[in-house]
């Protein structure tokens, strides 16, 4: 009787400490231009203060949409300002935890064997040997929105409209350029600097006075069960060195000194 309660005993307290690790991982919902900076980032945390972040990526749009149906995040990394400041208006955030950690940058990317020229910028997508283009779809995607944008600054929108592969995120459209299912994309600076891109392409930066800025932000969810944890990785994301994870993946990050 003695043993089957001792047993009893343990596997209650293993039962527990599941739970309790469980509850220690910081859930993070980010962009998909974030995938390269966000592994960084994590790990460092992870190796600094031996807490787990499990980030997820995709569409801001889409994680708007989960957020507010109740998805069970910690934090949500945004690439558009507009979806972080709906939720804190909707009383779905913690106060104060609003922060603007950096802005992204679109570029023309292509496959190292293309022969298109990049020097001329976006007028290079009407080239007749560009039969498909890949973007993340402008519906949900802030990046996808800031191609059209540009497109439409240079005239060519409705020129090459029709060649347009869309894909579900950002992450989503650099895999068809890489795998060659589209000639060129519109991707994020961020992934073009990725390993898995660097040495796979070329690439030109879209001026930033073509499309309106990738303004970025994140906030702490009020459904958190992990609140503690998640003031802890805000706190770290806003530090000089992290900062500068960020500038080394391309994103442009304001401020110079720790806050």
């Amino acid at each position: 009787m003695r043993i089957r309660t001792l047993g009893l005993i343990v596997v209650a307290a293993a039962s527990c400490l599941v739970h309790l690790c469980v509850g220690q991982e910081i859930s993070v919902a980010a962009a998909a231009d974030l995938q390269f900076a966000m592994d960084d980032i994590a790990g460092r945390f992870q190796k600094e203060t031996g807490k787990s972040v499990k980030p997820i990526y995709g569409s801001s749009g889409n994680f708007f949409q989960q957020i507010q149906n109740g998805a069970p995040f910690d934090i949500f990394f945004s690439a558009n300002l507009d979806y972080a400041k709906k939720l804190e208006a909707a009383g779905l955030t913690e106060p104060g935890s609003y922060y603007e950690y950096a802005r992204g940058k679109i570029v023309i990317w292509v496959a190292s064997d293309s022969k298109l020229d990049l020097k001329s910028g976006m007028k290079v997508l009407v080239d007749p040997t560009v039969k498909k283009i890949a973007i993340a779809n402008p519906l949900h995607a802030p990046y996808g929105q800031a191609a059209v944008a540009a497109m439409q600054r240079e005239n060519i929108y409705d020129k090459v409209k029709d060649k347009f592969v869309l894909g579900e995120n950002i992450s989503q459209t650099a895999s068809f350029v890489v795998s060659g299912a589209a000639d060129a994309g519109i991707v994020a600076l961020s992934l073009a600097l990725s390993p898995n891109m660097k040495g796979s392409g070329r690439y030109v930066e879209v001026p930033a006075e073509e499309y309106p800025p990738i303004e970025q932000a994140c906030v702490i969810l009020r459904s958190s069960k992990n609140k503690d944890g998640a003031e802890r990785f805000l706190s770290f994301v806003k530090t000089q060195a992290i900062r500068d994870v960020l500038r080394s993946y391309g994103f442009e990050v304001r401020g110079g000194a720790d806050k």
